[in-house]
């Protein structure tokens, strides 16, 4: 179960990430393509299913993005209404700063109703108005600490830059955040450094650390490895070089995913940092949602030979 392997920090937690289908579906399209959502997962080895929320960041940036912004459905409804039938918990997106204290505190006593858990994160734009603090958001979300867990997110980016990524979690731990999911990792030395600052900071002050979940995402052509960098993921010169290069840039950058899940599960077995990973499927195109399922099997094969995860236990018909 997703609950104890947190709340127990237990390596080799296994999940994937979706976004909702885009505002303005129709109600039977939304219906078909949650069905095809489920038939595709259930047969993947995953403790849970991320919902993100989608925002438009455009303000963040004066650069010019990628792809056009289209808004997508309310995660927690979609969740919900649609993917029942895939029996596994599910994770929802919100930024807590959008709406009141008491929207908030509605918002997750449904969540808790329907044993989602929630992750909250901070508005599109740094002069967006803030309705609810995060301080405050995680503080409405205490009473259920006993039966939830809450996360939240670690960006290796902005550690490289203001060097506090650390001190961030552990104040998000001290307000009841038990495990983290990265920003999408194709810069191995940003997320490790992360680790290893927080893993120094946590014996200082001798408490335990956080589980560390890695988001890893396949991109598919030269387009999305732009979008990518628009969104603020870094990727080093030589790599982002190498995916454009010729060749097929989707089975490329699934190798550099898979090398990129076995060096951060060597790295953090080394230290006892409990951790696992988040296979991200936000395309549309067959070719990489099909890539997403393909990793999400490997990299679990892979932790189950390091014992990190078991195999499915199956009941013999008599």
């Amino acid at each position: 179960m997703f609950l104890q392997k947190i709340k127990y920090r237990e390596s080799g937690v296994m999940l994937y990430g979706i976004t909702p289908p885009k505002v303005g579906t129709t109600p039977e399209r939304v219906a078909e393509i949650a069905e095809k959502t489920i038939d595709r997962l259930s047969s993947l080895d995953i403790d849970a299913l991320v919902v993100y929320d989608v925002q438009d960041e455009s303000a963040r940036t004066k650069e010019e993005r990628p792809f056009p912004f289209i808004n997508a459905l309310d995660p927690f409804a979609f969740a919900s209404e649609y993917l029942g039938r895939l029996e596994v918990p599910k994770i929802i997106y919100r930024p807590a700063g959008k709406f009141s204290a008491t929207e908030l505190s509605d918002w997750l006593e449904e969540m808790h109703a329907h044993k989602f858990y929630p992750i909250f994160v901070g508005v599109p734009a740094p002069d967006f108005p803030v309705k609810t603090s995060l301080p405050e958001a995680y503080q409405i979300w205490e009473k259920h600490v006993d039966t939830s867990v809450i996360g939240a997110i670690m960006i290796p980016e902005r550690h490289q830059v203001l060097k506090d990524e650390d001190m961030r979690m552990l104040d998000k731990m001290e307000r009841g955040v038990s495990y983290f999911i990265s920003q999408c990792v194709f810069n191995l030395d940003y997320a490790k450094k992360v680790v290893e600052d927080l893993a120094i900071s946590c014996k200082s002050k001798q408490i335990d650390p956080p589980t560390i979940i890695f988001t890893i995402t396949a991109c598919g052509s030269a387009k999305t490895v732009d979008f990518m960098e628009w969104l603020g993921i870094h990727i080093p010169d030589q790599l982002k070089e190498d995916l454009k290069g010729d060749g097929d840039v989707l089975e490329k950058s699934v190798k550099v995913c898979l090398e990129i899940a076995s060096e951060l599960t060597e790295f953090c077995m080394a230290r006892s940092i409990p951790f696992g990973f988040n296979i991200e499927s936000v395309a549309i195109r067959k070719a990489e949602i099909e890539a997403s399922v393909d990793m999400a099997c490997r990299i679990s094969q892979m932790l189950k030979d390091k014992g990190l995860r078991k195999e499915p236990e199956y009941i013999a018909a008599e």
